[in-house]
């Protein structure tokens, strides 16, 4: 029987290459996005819905789950809304904090909360989220960024004990740079005189890290084997260096990391 998956945040990067990815696969996909009607790729593949979504907007989480699930049952929702927020936490104002939250973290809790009673009447289902390196170690001047993604990461490790009580499970897909979207497109960025000396070198370093950064493609690739390979496996770490990040912080603890990364970048 022919699966379907859910994603949100669909329109470019890693939510239109899942998309593209699963409907290649044979899956059902269905799209959702805050404009769909501006879309022009997706809407021309066979077996793809897109629906209008906004994570922040509570009430059409509910009607456009709704939706969905009226259209056909979901067997996997991928939780991939997001966006980067960068500055001193000083430099930004209520309406950008709030925005990372409900966008990050509370968008993700949301859309979860409203899939639970259809999976747990399937007896069956799996939710991914996007989260990033950024949910595992902390750079400067990412402090809302980060307070979401490691809220994502520890949330879905709570979530995999309840969920797994109705045969659900839930998963992070935890990648480094994506090529064009972090430093691009999905990127908020605040300046500040008083903090300009470590915002410049925190660019340049994000840049060259950019240089070895993995393509949207790479990425739904990992996204795709979370969601077939039947891992009771909460965590995939995605793209080469965020792997070899990883694993040193693993290798040297998280207190000495963060003392790396700081050097690193202060000098």
């Amino acid at each position: 029987m022919q699966k379907t998956i859910f994603i949100t945040g669909a329109s470019a990067g890693l939510g239109k290459a899942t998309a593209i990815l699963f409907q290649q696969k044979g899956w059902n996909v269905i799209a959702t996005m805050r404009n769909p009607e501006k879309e022009t790729e997706l809407n021309q593949l066979e077996n793809v819905t897109l629906l209008p979504l906004d994570v922040t907007n509570t009430g059409q989480i509910k009607t456009t789950v709704a939706a969905a699930i009226a259209t056909q049952p979901v067997d996997l929702v991928f939780n991939n809304a997001g966006y980067g927020l960068m500055g001193a936490l000083e430099t930004l104002t209520d309406e950008q904090i709030l925005r990372q939250v409900n966008t990050n973290l509370l968008g993700v809790i949301r859309v979860t909360q409203a899939f639970i009673p259809h999976f747990r009447e399937k007896k069956s289902g799996t939710f991914i989220s996007t989260t990033s390196m950024g949910g595992l170690l902390a750079f400067p001047m990412h402090s809302l960024y980060h307070a979401t993604k490691f809220g994502i990461e520890g949330w879905s490790e709570s979530m995999s004990f309840e969920l797994g009580l109705h045969n659900i499970q839930i998963k992070t897909v935890a990648p480094g740079g994506i090529v064009t979207e972090f430093l691009g497109r999905s990127l908020d960025r605040t300046l500040n005189p008083d903090y300009q000396e470590l915002e410049t070198k925190l660019y340049n370093i994000m840049d060259d890290m950019m240089e070895n950064a993995s393509t949207a493609a790479q990425i739904a690739e990992v996204v795709y084997e979370a969601a077939t390979d039947g891992k009771d496996q909460v965590r995939y770490v995605a793209g080469e260096g965020a792997k070899a990040m990883y694993a040193r912080r693993l290798e040297i603890g998280s207190e000495e990391s963060r003392k790396e990364i700081r050097k690193m970048i202060l000098g």
